[in-house]
């Protein structure tokens, strides 16, 4: 009888990451082990298939949750922060009447010091 728990819950996880198709021929075998009838097998597919969407939400909610938080102790802005920035800072330079300039950086006069290296004897 445990094995037959352990089996079944490790198909459980094998299932939930999962595709749709390997969900099905899974649940095939169950049904044929189990000697379930189909009406017995479809409704466990539908509840396997339900329970495999509900898992990936849930995976992926924490996954994005994770980057943000790891975005936050990188000190990076998010790409939403960007925008709001840009916008603004377009908004300043219309009330200050700046020309809008081109999204590619400009190129700066730079002094350049050269550095005088003594020769070593």
């Amino acid at each position: 009888m445990f094995e037959q728990i352990k089996k079944t819950f490790d198909k459980s996880i094998e299932i939930a990451f999962s595709t749709k198709d390997k969900i099905q021929q899974s649940v095939t075998e169950i049904a044929r082990e189990n000697n379930l009838t189909k009406e017995e097998a479809k409704k466990l597919l539908d509840q396997f298939l339900k329970k495999s969407e509900e898992v990936k939400k849930n995976l992926e909610e924490k996954i994005i949750e994770l980057q943000k938080v790891t975005l936050e102790k990188m000190n990076l802005v998010s790409k939403e922060e960007l925008i709001k920035l840009e916008e603004r800072i377009k908004m300043l330079e219309k009330q200050l009447n700046i020309p809008v300039k081109s999204k590619t950086p400009s190129k700066l006069p730079v002094n350049v010091v050269k550095k005088r290296t003594a020769k070593r004897k």
